[in-house]
């Protein structure tokens, strides 16, 4: 007997949630955060600023190079 219980179901997906990239379906930040929480799967658009341990360190083009902080 599974001991989960049943989850929410995810929201319908409209225009605006995702876009194709080659074979992929890419979702955007608004889909995310219409979703509601985080998958933990290191989505390319997450709103909720995971990252997976291990990723590169992907500078912020709003930060000016000079504020940002040390490396290393």
């Amino acid at each position: 007997m599974d001991s989960n219980p049943p989850s929410a179901p995810l929201p319908a997906l409209e225009p605006g949630d995702y876009y194709l990239e080659g074979p992929n379906l890419v979702f955007t930040a608004a889909y995310h955060r219409k979703r509601g929480s985080c998958c933990n799967s290191g989505c390319r658009h997450c709103p909720y600023g995971f990252k997976p341990l291990g990723a590169p360190a992907v500078p912020d083009p709003a930060v000016p190079v000079e504020d940002a902080p040390p490396t290393g």
